[in-house]
């Protein structure tokens, strides 16, 4: 018997005055909510509040500092949950804390912002959703997972599914990008990842569905702002994702800071109780974003902390992180009956339900293995794992005159801020990812990549200082160089968290540097980096190549530069539309068609929506994607051009590769609903595949429609298809004209 079953039962003994309890006799005979309520009922008020207590240790900060003293809060029992810890030796360090000087010993859980990596670090989750890869997208959630866990850590805060359609918004970075049925595949994907097939297997950990709900559509593209938005829009658009990844069987959920119809969703019940808990049958555990409680009375709603706190609990708020309002306040709420005694037990039940389903309350030290931890850690099998999730993200959006690939015997210049950073390859959110692990920056890779000598390099500007001292220099080099590489963009804290931009031109003097390469007329490759769509339509008219490579990851540098030599070749598709300019924002490729759509092939038609000073299409559209090779389809047939109610149709298409190199493809599938009781997009995203073509190879790909895929939220706002004609479409990207029509009949309206 281990020493957290040992001291239940002598709880019990001393308490109850029984013999050895079920609970540590039979934990294999019992359920695990039998051995929650059995230790439930030994608990006191203050045990139980202490276990809806989250707070941060300072090995890591991700926000403002509230208190200290979070170790004396762990030995009294005040809290019982710790983010920002990690390390083996550190986690079990402060878990001997709960085991042995708190009096039921029940252990800590630990949380930690393992967003795309945890020390070996996969790109940005923005550019892992442009590989459209949903297998490799799990293999790197299964990576972070394993290393994340052989570090003590029990819990990580991801991932974030709120759709994002502003690229304003910092935050853009953490998500899917902009589409309702990507976002869902992939959330459910992470979850997959970072749980695996049992949560109680050591290399696993607790997924955290965020941020409940639609923090995507912070108004202004500002972070932290108020939502508002129809009841139809949220359910069709931004709850999907939410849902996929709770029905993929993620532990627990994170409410998000914004308000939405103007209650805060930390004290909105219909998103925590009516939707999640009673439609959705989630029955995990609810957190807070960070002091979220407490600023509830910022947004008017809570008049002050006590009151804060009892709208959080009745709302369904199961655990504070940080605020110290459960702790503070909450043991007095129940007392005078703001709060019901079975509203606080229900939130700890669901606390100390995962703690079970983990494992910890048998073997809380199971997570604290350092042998396990330098084994796992930036070990070959994750280095790879981040090498192949980067080379997959990476989006070529220009190659004119095939200036790609490089060649080894070619003098390159390689200019830019970014060029030979190490830092900037791990993005913003890099969690315990050092900069020293990174081995080679993209400067590095092209000089291995090349014959010895042929690499010249020039920083020319920093990333948003207006200096321009280095111009000269960089000029130089170029001129005598071949082929010119500038490596340019947004440094790694300019997206992410608290990172929004009203301009999303690259910043500094970056852009009159380009402008200045330019003129040289040489070839000119740009690669970038970002968080987000930027505004970058005049770079792109100046250069001949055009890569967008997110931050990377620790393997970044390498799988940069064997996709400019052609070692791999770029199949990466954009899942967020990239503008022309800010004055487009919001922009998407499933807008509404409205009453006067504009027709670009009558440009003097002046009544239609448009704008005067430039074209109502993006720069470069959702789905777009370039290779090395060329790709043909052929057009689409249909086992049938009508069905019924209850059936389906195979559309069929060809795809050939017609280039000269093997390429990869996302082939993507979109229907359009002709005429519905309610408007509907000109396009949905419907479903994928991403498939392997050899050279001169023709494959043909099959997509069963059925009923599922036609389903809208309607006019009476049930859940459901008409009958009636649709478009469906077939092609590399969203703005695909290959299509054909179909009819689905047997469906009342």
């Amino acid at each position: 018997m281990n020493k957290i079953s040992i001291q239940i039962v002598l709880a019990i003994a001393l308490i109850c005055g029984t013999e050895l309890s079920a609970l540590a006799k039979n934990k294999n005979h019992k359920s695990i909510d039998e051995r929650v309520d059995s230790l439930l009922s030994l608990m006191t008020i203050d045990e139980k509040i202490g276990q809806t207590v989250l707070f941060t240790s300072r090995w890591d900060v991700t926000g403002p500092i509230l208190r200290d003293g979070e170790e004396e809060a762990i030995r009294t029992g005040k809290c019982g949950n710790v983010f920002n810890a990690h390390t083996a030796a550190y986690t079990r360090k402060l878990q001997e804390l709960a085991v042995n000087e708190t009096r039921l010993g029940i252990p800590l859980l630990f949380g930690y912002d393992v967003i795309h990596g945890h020390q070996t670090l996969s790109p940005i989750s923005l550019g892992e959703s442009a590989s459209w890869d949903l297998d490799l997208i799990e293999k790197s959630a299964q990576m972070a997972a394993r290393e994340a866990s052989a570090c003590g850590i029990h819990w990580t805060f991801a991932p974030m599914c709120d759709i994002g359609r502003d690229p304003r918004w910092g935050r853009v970075s953490e998500g899917a990008g902009e589409d309702t049925y990507l976002g869902s595949q992939i959330g459910a994907a992470r979850v997959k990842g970072f749980q695996g097939d049992n949560i109680a297997n050591q290399n696993t950990v607790a997924a955290c569905v965020k941020h409940m709900a639609a923090y995507g559509a912070a108004q202004a593209g500002r972070d932290y702002h108020s939502v508002d938005m129809s009841e139809r829009v949220l359910r069709e658009t931004y709850l999907p994702p939410y849902k996929a990844a709770v029905d993929a069987g993620a532990k627990t959920v994170m409410t998000s800071f914004n308000d939405l119809d103007g209650v805060p969703a930390t004290a909105n019940s219909f998103l925590l109780k009516d939707i999640l808990r009673n439609e959705w049958g989630f029955n995990g555990m609810v957190v807070t974003d960070y002091t979220a409680i407490n600023e509830l009375i910022p947004h008017g709603v809570a008049e002050d902390e006590y009151h804060a706190g009892i709208l959080a609990m009745k709302a369904g708020v199961d655990m504070d992180m940080e605020g110290g309002i459960y702790m503070d306040h909450l043991k007095k709420a129940v007392e005078n009956k703001d709060v019901d005694l079975s509203e606080l037990d229900n939130a700890v039940r669901n606390i100390l339900r995962l703690k079970f389903e983990l494992g910890i309350m048998d073997d809380p030290y199971k997570y604290c293995n350092e042998e396990l931890e330098s084994k796992e850690v930036l070990s070959t099998e994750n280095r790879n794992t981040a090498y192949e999730m980067a080379v997959a993200s990476c989006v070529l959006l220009k190659n004119e005159n095939k200036v790609l690939p490089l060649s080894k015997e070619e003098k390159i210049a390689v200019i830019g801020p970014l060029a030979n950073s190490k830092r900037d390859l791990l993005g913003s959110w890099k969690a315990a990812g050092k900069p020293q692990s990174v081995e080679q920056t993209i400067l590095d890779a092209i000089i291995a990549n090349s014959s010895k000598g042929n690499v010249k390099f020039a920083l020319g500007c920093g990333v948003s200082k207006p200096s321009k001292e280095g111009f000269a220099k960089a000029i130089d080099i170029a001129s005598k160089s071949d082929k010119i590489v500038m490596v340019m963009g947004e440094k790694w804290n300019m997206s992410g968290e608290a990172a929004c931009r009203t301009n999303l031109d690259f910043p500094g003097v970056q852009k009159e540097l380009i402008l200045e390469i330019s003129k040289l007329n040489k070839p000119v490759v740009l690669v970038f980096m970002t968080g987000r769509s930027m505004t970058i339509e005049n770079e792109s008219n100046l250069v001949d190549a055009l890569m967008n490579v997110w931050y990377p990851g620790t393997e970044g540098g390498r799988a940069v530069a064997d996709l400019l030599f052609g070692h791999k070749i770029p199949s990466g598709k954009l899942t967020m539309t990239m503008p022309r300019n800010v004055g487009q924002i919001p922009i998407f490729y499933n807008y509404k068609n409205t009453g006067r759509p504009f027709n670009p092939n009558k440009p003097k038609d002046t009544y239609k929506s448009r704008y005067l000073d430039v074209a109502n299409t993006p720069l470069y559209e959702f789905g777009y994607g370039l290779s090395y090779s060329t790709l043909s389809y052929s057009e689409i047939s249909l086992s049938k051009n009508i069905f019924e109610k209850g059936k389906n149709i195979i559309a069929s298409v060809k795809l050939t590769n017609t280039g000269d190199f093997d390429a990869d493809e996302v082939v993507q599938l979109y229907i359009h609903d002709q005429v519905a009781s309610v408007t509907r997009p000109v396009k949905e995203l419907k479903a994928f595949d991403k498939i392997h073509l050899k050279k001169g190879e023709t494959k043909t790909l099959t997509f069963t429609i059925d009923e599922e895929m036609l389903k809208f939220f309607r006019k009476d706002m049930s859940y459901g298809a008409e009958e009636g004609n649709f478009t469906l479409f077939i092609g590399g990207s969203s703005a695909t004209q290959n299509s054909i029509e179909f009819e689905l009949t047997g469906v009342s309206k």
